[in-house]
């Protein structure tokens, strides 16, 4: 069992938590506020074109409400300086 499984409470749990953790540290280096990027993912994938998916990688993301993306660029940079 690896050490992420023991956490995560299974190997399967594992792999999905390393899912979960890359996806969100591709975020963070794309200057990203996870939070704001996972939000709008979530509530934009059931409408979504599978054919258009890879408009939704954190390195090709645009939020559908500016307003929102410029308060999310505001917040990381005073997080991570």
């Amino acid at each position: 069992m690896i050490a992420a499984a023991r956490f995560a409470g299974s190997d399967d749990g594992g792999r999905r938590a390393a899912v979960i953790y890359s996806l969100i540290e591709s975020v963070k280096l794309n200057g990203l506020n996870p939070q704001h990027y996972l939000a709008d993912v979530v509530a934009r994938l059931a409408d979504h074109p599978v054919r258009r998916i890879a408009e939704l990688l954190p390195w090709n993301w645009q939020p559908l409400d500016a307003a929102r993306a410029a308060a999310s660029a505001g917040l990381l940079a005073e997080r991570f300086p």
